[in-house]
């Protein structure tokens, strides 16, 4: 493990980050005492993306003429640093404010991280190139897109630290799920934990779903009684489950 991975999924638990919705995730996150960790405003470029993976990140501050000015050669720039250090299962988290009119990343460095095998970048900022990256097929989730080219809004000042996207704090290695709803942010050290509680929501839910498509009321069994839950183990065991 790395100081940028204080934890490592299994396969059996980055399966079912996977198989789970970002909203039963960020419903088991608020039972276990963590309230805000969906990133609010950021969608995916291309419908249907499911993500997952471990945080790395990089954080944008407004640009200055001085800044810029002085910016130095791409082998030192922070952004480009932290993109070519973008490796397997890694996630690109990106502090870009809220900043919509100039874009942080475009089609080429999208490439790159996707061949580098990234897991996806996230940012609440946005993305130049979009119809190219959206080609890619490669989980990129954003705020918008615009065709301005970063250094008019943005400077890089600094990759793996604590950042804030979308108005949730980010950490290296924290674990990062996105769907078709947006992203959720988990701390490693509860992933394994509400992993595992997410499974079982989806399933009681797809047991209450069932209910409820053959005409059930929802009163009795959303959120389930006692005996539904007792219903729910014995359809469980038949299936299998």
């Amino acid at each position: 493990m790395s100081d940028l991975r204080p934890v490592t999924l299994s396969p059996a638990t980055k399966q079912k980050l996977l198989s789970v919705s970002t909203a039963t995730l960020t419903s088991q996150l608020i039972n276990a005492g963590f309230r805000n960790t969906f990133l609010t405003g950021v969608y995916p470029l291309t419908p249907g993306s499911r993500m997952v993976g471990y945080a790395v990140t990089l954080r944008f501050v407004p640009a200055r003429e001085d800044l810029v000015a002085a910016s130095k050669a791409p082998r030192d720039s922070q952004q480009r640093l932290a993109i070519e250090a973008v490796g397997p299962e890694d996630v690109l988290v990106v502090e870009a404010r809220g900043e919509l009119r100039g874009a942080i990343i475009g089609d080429i460095l999208a490439m790159k991280m996707k061949m580098a095998g990234g897991a996806g970048v996230v940012t609440d900022g946005a993305f130049r190139d979009s119809p190219a990256c959206a080609a890619l097929e490669w989980p990129i989730y954003l705020s918008g897109v615009n065709a301005n080219r970063s250094n008019l809004y943005h400077y890089p000042a600094g990759r793996n630290e604590i950042i804030s996207c979308a108005g949730v704090a980010i950490c290296p290695g924290d674990i990062i799920v996105g769907d078709g709803e947006g992203v959720v942010a988990i701390p490693p050290q509860i992933a394994v934990q509400i992993a595992d509680a997410a499974y079982e929501q989806e399933l009681r839910e797809q047991y209450i779903m069932e209910l409820v498509s053959a005409g059930a009321g929802t009163i009795d069994i959303y959120p389930p009684n006692e005996a539904t839950l007792a219903a729910f183990q014995q359809w469980r065991q038949a299936k299998g489950l």
